[in-house]
């Protein structure tokens, strides 16, 4: 069982795609939900139901004030915070290119959203897990961390970092009992996958399926089974792990 009745999860990135997703099917499992993104989540919250509450809130995950204030507004309706979903990222809007003409602001805004906007929202909530003596972090790296995206490599060291970040933040907050893993996707079907590609979208997509063991692009429903294990208390004994949902890409 996942018991996850009652408690409250924080999801960023989530008025379109992957986050909206995650939404959805945690208020589903039960829990409520914090939506939270720089974008409107409006139309994410029309779509969400369940036994949980939803809230929705803006943020800004690369300011600290931001995600203090959305951590304080999670508090505030719902009195804790068990689960983070980190899943907040500059991605479709990234221009790829060789990597000696990738635009350096670009750069710098892809590190401050992509590697320091995770660590914002996680030290965010780690002073109230603490206090309620444990939680669940699950960051949102990629395959491009681990395979080698070629043409965006700022997106790709990225979420390599996120995927260091998370664990070394497992072993220091362990004794906390909070737990931090990260999941590692191939590209998904989503707005933001489309946008990236752009024109070479098809031929993209075809590239990716031909590389997997299970030869079907992913979509979003496909990384759900592994938010809501790595939520709830079937691992609850799990921490510091990067898991492949990649179609059989990448082999750890």
């Amino acid at each position: 069982m996942m018991n996850l009745v009652g408690r409250t999860a924080i999801v960023t990135g989530a008025a379109r795609g992957l986050g909206r997703t995650y939404a959805q099917k945690l208020m589903e499992a039960g829990m409520n939900v914090v939506a939270a993104d720089k974008a409107d989540v409006k139309d994410t919250l029309e779509v969400m139901y369940g036994p949980g509450k939803a809230l929705g809130v803006m943020v800004d995950v690369a300011d600290s004030k931001s995600t203090g204030a959305m951590a304080e507004r999670a508090l505030g309706a719902f009195g804790r915070i068990d689960v983070l979903i980190n899943n907040a990222a500059l991605y479709g809007g990234l221009k790829g290119g060789r990597a000696e003409q990738i635009d350096e602001a670009e750069w710098d805004r892809c590190m401050a959203v992509n590697v320091k906007g995770v660590w914002n929202c996680c030290r965010a909530v780690i002073p109230a897990m603490r206090k309620q003596g444990g939680g669940s972090i699950v960051n949102i790296a990629s395959l491009a961390a681990l395979y080698g995206l070629p043409y965006a490599l700022h997106y790709s060291t990225a979420k390599a970092a996120v995927i260091g970040m998370t664990r070394a933040l497992a072993r220091e907050l362990g004794r906390d009992w909070i737990r931090v893993n990260a999941i590692a996707p191939s590209a998904v079907l989503t707005e933001g996958t489309k946008e990236f590609f752009g024109a070479k979208f098809e031929k993209g997509m075809a590239t990716i399926r031909e590389n997997q063991a299970l030869k079907r692009n992913l979509e979003s429903e496909d990384l759900v089974g592994t938010v809501l294990y790595l939520a709830g208390d079937a691992s609850k004994f799990v921490t510091g792990q990067t898991i492949m949902v990649d179609g059989g890409t990448h082999f750890l």
